[in-house]
């Protein structure tokens, strides 16, 4: 009888995983082509002439970036973009990251109206530069938090814009980021005037009603910058990467961005925005609290955080992603980096899940409680859980010769090349419509890892994401690296 019910519900759990990746597949098809045909009519260009155009607050958060800084902000001080500033939070760096920003950008202590309106650690001094030519910069000292959000926070605290773009200070940001990611906010800000609604009998006319929703956050394609051509903080040449576990991850990233998280934007269920790349609304992020800066998973926190605030609040709203690629980022070069990256990520899961379990299934939150936060727990948090206790169970099936192999291997075999599909897929529907790789010998290369992924890389994710709910139910530590980025990754000082 148990057999029957563990058999049964695998094989339905199966199932119906395969037909959402289906369907988010469907959905970010007809996203993707939907972005395309609104952006064939837009020109980004006159956003930067309109002067309803919203300023926006770049923040970098820098531990110990000595390296790279002032590379790194040059770049971001050169986006395509009229009103914007870039605050680089220096959280408590203990190599010379200030002194070279001090140096470099004839910076000076300034008297900032700083208003603490999420608590962090102390901030120290703020810095502008003497050198007009450096207006746009704005660099906040504080003491270290152990945490890129609790950085974060201290950059929001001192924003002065209503919009706040979160990223890494390492990554490198396509020029035109800001113009694409504030747009989903300007175009349902649009729909307000949109006249709705059958004529008033009274007088006639139709009455305008606020028709919209407040977009809270939008997201961007992020992608892996191993092996990639840079110049000064620019891409030169995309390539994908060369060696086999940052290949891997490329070939993840493609998947889980292109196909899966623009699939849950057609609808309106995104799960989280990267804390690589994410534009918010600055006053719905401090009222839902800010980062968490003891979470494992801030950047899915406050997105959860956000999206209940709305709807605890009776307000209608969104979260968009487009599916350009906006940010480039190093990947893990090695299997040390990589494992605590991936343990990370599942203690951080395993966080969310129980902090807000109360969410789950809960009518009241709609959408996030009733497809989101679900989907987390059943297809995210549980799908390690339910594939190590299938092969331990295979493998007992396998020693006592229970198995009907020619229907085994026929299941098998389906589901190997599924995956397979899903993955290259993506990967050519990615190519086909922006063309990033220069030659499809690269595109071909990189869709081989298809081949080898469920052999490989998978049984390296599900195990990592175990080892993260094991640390996360015993409370053991996690040691967070932090990397330098010097063409090859090297650990830094850890937190």
């Amino acid at each position: 009888m148990l057999r029957t019910i563990f058999e049964g519900g695998v094989f339905i759990y199966g199932c119906v995983l395969l037909c959402m990746y289906a369907l988010l597949a469907y959905l970010s098809y007809r996203g993707i082509i939907r972005f395309r045909k609104k952006s064939s009519f837009t020109d980004y260009n006159h956003l930067l002439d309109s002067p309803l155009t919203p300023g926006i607050s770049v923040i970098a958060p820098a531990y110990n970036e000595s390296v790279t800084i002032i590379m790194n902000v040059r770049s971001l001080l050169t986006l395509n973009y009229t009103r914007y500033e870039v605050i680089i939070v220096n959280d408590g760096s203990t190599d010379d990251t200030l002194e070279k920003l001090i140096m470099e950008f004839e910076l000076v202590p300034v008297d900032f109206a700083y208003n603490e309106r999420i608590v962090t650690q102390p901030v120290r001094q703020l810095f502008k530069s003497t050198n007009t030519a450096y207006d746009k910069l704005l660099v906040v000292d504080k003491v270290n938090g152990k945490s890129k959000a609790d950085a974060a926070n201290a950059g929001i605290n001192a924003a002065a814009f209503d919009y706040f773009l979160n990223t890494d200070v390492d990554c490198i940001i396509e020029k035109d980021t800001l113009l694409r990611m504030i747009k989903p906010f300007m175009d349902e800000e649009h729909k307000k005037t949109k006249e709705i609604g059958e004529p008033c009998p009274q007088c006639g006319y139709v009455h305008v009603m606020e028709d919209s929703r407040q977009v809270i956050a939008t997201g961007a394609t992020l992608r892996i910058a191993n092996s990639t051509e840079i110049d000064e903080g620019v891409i030169i040449r995309v390539r994908p990467p060369e060696k086999v576990l940052p290949r891997f991850q490329e070939m993840e990233y493609i998947r889980s961005y292109v196909l899966g998280k623009m699939g849950w934007s057609v609808m309106n269920s995104v799960p989280n925005v990267s804390g690589g790349l994410g534009l918010f609304d600055k006053e719905v992020a401090i009222k839902a609290g800010g980062y968490d800066h003891s979470s494992f998973a801030e950047d899915m926190d406050i997105v959860t955080r956000m999206c209940a605030f709305m709807i605890d609040n009776k307000l209608k709203y969104a979260i968009r992603y487009i599916p350009t690629t906006q940010c480039w980022t190093e990947g893990p070069p090695n299997m040390k980096v990589f494992s605590r990256q991936r343990t990370r990520w599942g203690r951080g899961l395993a966080e969310i899940i129980t902090l807000h379990r109360k969410l789950i299934f809960n009518p009241r939150y709609k959408k996030l409680g009733l497809i989101v936060l679900p989907y987390n727990l059943f297809f995210e948090f549980l799908a390690p859980i339910i594939e190590f206790t299938g092969i331990l169970y295979y493998i007992y099936l396998i020693i006592t010769h229970q198995v009907n192999w020619p229907y085994a291997l026929i299941l098998l075999l389906f589901v190997y090349l599924f995956s397979v599909m899903i993955s290259t897929l993506a990967i050519c529907w990615d190519q086909l419509t922006y063309g990033y790789y220069k030659t499809w010998r690269e595109v071909i290369s990189l869709s081989l890892m298809a081949l080898f992924e469920p052999l490989i890389y998978h049984p390296l994710i599900v195990f990592f994401a175990l080892r993260g709910y094991w640390f996360f139910v015993t409370g053991k530590k996690i040691i967070v690296g932090k990397y330098a980025k010097t063409g090859i990754w090297k650990e830094k000082i850890n937190l």
